[in-house]
């Protein structure tokens, strides 16, 4: 009994000191870091310089020129000639000062653009500067530059220039003071323009930091040598086991961190933190999370974050996280499964075996070593009664320090717990049912039975109010056991499917919380009834868990706590207020992922330390409040980081919208990109939500997306407002961004003056034209008066001109008249003429002399001949066709125009015909027979080409 005793108190003297040294947990593994290699942030490999502006903005002085990271998105930016940037500071008007070789200047938005303005040609023509840039520093209202032969000081638009005999290493900042080593002689502090010695700091060589120390004090960090402490008149070794670590791997920087600690980079070994008695509270490189182990630049900034310049990327680490880590980066234990702490050691069963280490010997170091016969997978480590088991692949173990004794040869222990109903026994769940364990005569845990009746594999294991055993396994489905008075036995089993609502027989799990079974599903959770032996979901619980609602594993806490884990996701819940279930999941999202998935094991080591076991390692989780945590800083605001026209292609037309009054947008580019970020740097699950004042009704829902598109916005003014929710309850204020979308070209305000200024002008002349007008229609009607009289006028005039050319016309027709019938007259005389010709000279034929004889043929051919002359005279022809083509109009001509073929005797045909004249009439002035007429009446029809149907009488008077 006494010998229990002395256990117990040393047990309760053990947690004691550790939780006297909660705050110390700083001490184990290493705070989360967040790495940021070359292919995330897109730049060069290395970062000399680290610092960040008043809006939270970080700036990188990078191999490729300035880096810029707002917590979403990256920027780089080159110099003139796309030097290495070495130096970066901000001041608080909005300026980023860099410094490179041959170069120093600083970067402001510039038309929205961030844009380098370069100060040296301020620089007095004997200073020229003709090297690097490694230092900058905002003192008030001037900036110092400093490099390795000259520091230059800009002030009120001017350059001033401090050298001194000998090279400069770096100039360093502390509190207000300057002080910079000058090569060969010692340390100097710059007092305005000029430097000051330090007595007795010329055997102090390769000072890379000086930082502010208790009691006014400061703290040097030397190349070499260490560090040493200054009072103002003497330098003194800093003697502490850091020294010795900052000596070997060579330190080259340092800053101050949380007010109370000092961060150190070094060349070879990442970077340690003391305390301010020089003891090593954290030692990170490369094996415990950072990217590379020369430390290149180092910054704190204003929300407790230390930020890793490095030789190859950047890396943050969160100084106060909750969370600490240890890595095995080389693969010593495999994958952890499960974890626990016992009697002052830390044991991970793993998929290699089972491993301890001393868990806290002062020196934030782990030696884990293989406890002999424990090759093979482990599943599960339990505390039992201050008796530590071990649930093997190859049965079951009681582990005591550093070695393991087997108490179970069923192979496969997964679970192991107390019986409710019979606490004196365990129940276990392996790969072929369940055994059952109790304790021998020394007070050890042993296997007692094989529970007969069930050979199923039992991953989970619960116990009911009614004393029944559930029994899940992820693809055996879920079983509910009854067993006998002795527990030996099963007396009876029920399996569960679809048919009893289930979703299925997949992935049921049963889990004890608050003391009421519960079985997980890919469907959310659910409760059996026994009265309709169904099961039902669970609404209440589902709805108040959200995304985790299905988890696939529930781990008691304690202290009506409980972690959920949703397929590699985890979430702390507490059921202690009834009503509320808030569910903390933001804080440790980090861990996605990073556990081994269905086999996630989190112990809790005291009322405020869990253990969470990773595939590759541990975490250690601390609840406990302290000074660190406890300190609230005031939260950013969102900032408007880029604004882009997405119209047809895009084109950036701000890179900070935050800093603009109101920007204008042209209409026919009204389609835009709202880029914007909230500089919050620690691992947190950040929302954001947006109202677009103009555009839309109401606050949209919160998103973790960082841009809006709007696309054919129309012409107005907007006011886009936005906000971020970190990890669910805190909500920064809302940053408001104003622009307008200008209306078309036709509708701007220039438009609506030369629209007034058009209306004047066209009014004006619509004056005059409508003056002018009423002339006009003056005149017109006047004129139309004056025609109307002159049409009148005109109208009487052709009265009297159609009279007369009435009578005229009558007067012709009648002289015409006259001259048919004096030109038929004539026709008539002719043809009269010709018929008593020709009967002359029938009736000379007939005449006979006294004798009875017809006269002589010669005497009768004489006056034959002088007859025939006479019929056939053109003298009567012509004075014929003169009248007759003074009465008919030329007919000859015309007739000849159209028929050019027509013979002489045709044109006399054709006048006679016109004439109306006889077959005899025409066959005596033609002096030819009637058989004649008709035979040349056919030919000039023919030569006329006269239709059968038309009258060749009709024709020609046609013509």
């Amino acid at each position: 009994m006494l010998k229990r005793i002395l256990y117990l108190l040393a047990l309760i003297t053990f947690y004691g000191s550790f939780l006297l040294q909660a705050s110390e947990i700083k001490s184990l593994g290493v705070p989360y870091i967040q790495n940021y290699p070359k292919s995330t942030y897109g730049s060069g490999n290395q970062n000399w310089s680290v610092t960040q502006d008043k809006n939270g903005i970080m700036y990188y002085g990078n191999a490729e020129g300035l880096l810029v990271y707002d917590g979403r998105y990256w920027q780089q930016y080159t110099m003139p000639h796309r030097q290495i940037v070495r130096s970066v500071a901000a001041d608080n008007n909005g300026r980023i000062y860099t410094g490179s070789f041959g170069e120093f200047g600083y970067w402001a938005y510039q038309n929205n653009k961030l844009k380098f303005t370069s100060l040296t040609s301020l620089i007095p023509a004997k200073y020229a500067l003709t090297d690097e840039i490694w230092k900058i520093y905002i003192d008030g209202n001037r900036v110092i530059f400093q490099s390795f032969s000259t520091i230059y000081i800009y002030q009120n638009g001017k350059i001033t220039a401090v050298r001194s005999g000998s090279s400069y290493l770096f100039l360093h900042k502390c509190g207000k003071r300057f002080f910079a080593e000058v090569l060969n002689t010692g340390l100097y502090e710059l007092i305005g323009e000029k430097l000051v010695a330090l007595p007795g700091s010329d055997k102090i060589h390769g000072i890379l930091s000086i930082l502010p120390y208790k009691d006014n004090e400061l703290l040097i960090g030397t190349m070499k040598d260490g560090l040493y402490t200054y009072n103002g008149s003497t330098f003194t070794p800093f003697n502490t086991p850091a020294n010795a670590f900052l000596k070997t791997y060579q330190l080259n920087n340092g800053v101050r961190v949380l007010n109370k600690y000092y961060a150190y980079g070094t060349i070879l070994n990442g970077l340690v933190i003391i305390d301010e008695e020089g003891k090593v509270i954290q030692q990170i490189n490369k094996t415990s999370g950072l990217q590379n182990n020369t430390v290149l630049s180092l910054y704190a900034d204003n929300n407790e974050n230390l930020w890793a310049g490095l030789d190859n990327g950047i890396d943050r680490i969160e100084l106060n996280s909750p969370l600490y880590f240890y890595f095995d980066k080389t693969g010593k234990f495999g994958t952890v499964y499960s974890s626990i702490i016992h009697n002052g050691n830390i044991y991970l069963g793993t998929n290699q075996g089972l491993f301890y280490s001393k868990w806290f010997d002062g020196n934030n170091a782990f030696n884990f070593q293989m406890i002999p016969n424990s090759q093979g997978q482990v599943w599960d480590l339990s505390l039992v009664n201050n008796q530590l088991l071990c649930g093997h692949n190859n049965g079951t173990f009681r582990v005591t320090d550093d070695h393991i004794e087997k108490i179970s040869t069923l192979n496969g222990g997964w679970t192991i717990k107390p019986l409710n109903s019979a606490p004196q026994y365990l129940i276990q769940g392996t790969y072929n049912g369940l055994a059952l364990f109790d304790k021998d005569a020394s007070g050890n845990w042993k296997e007692f039975t094989r529970i007969a009746g069930f050979t199923e594999p039992s991953r989970h294991i619960e116990q009911d109010s009614k004393g029944d055993i559930w029994v899940s396994h992820a693809y055996k489905g879920l079983n509910k056991l009854t067993l006998s008075a002795d527990f030996t036995h099963v007396t009876a089993k029920k399996s569960f499917d679809e048919k009893n609502g289930l979703p299925g027989n997949y992935n049921i799990n049963v889990f004890n919380l608050e003391n009421k079974i519960v079985f997980s599903s890919d469907s959310g959770f659910y409760t059996y009834d026994e009265l309709s032996n169904r099961f039902t979901k669970y609404e209440v619980l589902n709805k108040k868990l959200g995304s985790f609602a299905t988890s696939n594993k529930i781990i008691n806490a304690g202290n009506h706590t409980y972690w959920f884990i949703n397929h590699g996701k985890v979430a702390l819940v507490n059921f202690s207020q009834p009503g509320q279930l808030p569910v903390n999941y933001a804080r440790f999202s980090m861990l996605d992922g990073r556990m081994v998935q269905y086999y996630e094991n989190i112990s809790r080591i005291s009322n405020s330390i869990y253990l969470i076991s990773i595939d590759d390692g541990f975490v250690i989780y601390d609840t406990a409040e302290n000074p660190q945590n406890s300190v609230k800083h005031k939260l950013p605001q969102v900032l408007i980081r880029r604004i882009d026209d997405i119209t047809d292609k895009y084109i950036t037309i701000s890179e900070n919208g935050s800093g603009t009054q109101e920007l204008q947008i042209p209409n026919s580019r009204n389609s835009i990109r709202i880029s914007y970020a909230l500089p919050y740097y620690r691992q947190s699950q950040i929302r954001f939500q947006y109202y677009l004042e103009g555009y839309s009704k109401q606050w949209s829902d919160w998103s973790m997306a960082t841009q809006k598109d709007f696309t054919n916005l129309s012409s107005g003014s907007y006011q886009f407002k936005v906000r971020a929710k970190i990890d669910n309850s805190s909500v920064t204020a809302i940053t408001i961004f104003n622009f307008e979308i200008l209306p078309p070209w036709y509708a701007s305000k220039w438009a609506w003056v030369l629209y007034m200024v058009l209306a004047a002008v066209v009014l004006y002349i619509g004056k005059i034209l409508y003056e002018q007008k009423l002339k006009i229609d003056h005149q017109i009607i006047a004129d139309r008066l004056k025609l109307k009289q002159e049409e009148l006028l005109k109208k009487e005039a052709e009265a009297s001109e159609k009279q007369i050319a009435l009578l005229q016309t009558e007067k012709l027709q009648a002289e015409l008249d006259a001259k048919n019938r004096e030109l038929s007259n004539s026709a008539l005389t002719l043809a009269y003429k010709n018929e008593l010709l020709q009967k002359l000279s029938d009736e000379l034929l007939k005449i006979k002399d006294e004798n009875g004889k017809k006269l002589p043929a010669d005497q009768i051919s004489k006056v034959q001949k002088v007859i025939t002359e006479g019929m056939n005279d053109e003298r009567d022809w012509n004075l014929f066709e003169k009248s007759f083509n003074e009465a008919h109009e030329n007919f000859f001509k015309k007739l000849k125009a159209q028929h050019p073929e027509l013979v002489p005797n045709d044109l006399k045909l054709c006048a006679y015909l016109r004439m109306n004249m006889s077959s005899k009439e025409l066959s005596s002035l033609l002096n030819i027979t009637l058989r004649g007429v008709e035979i040349r009446r056919y030919r000039l029809r023919k030569k006329l080409n006269i239709p059968h149907d038309k009258n060749l009488v009709e024709f020609l008077i046609e013509l």
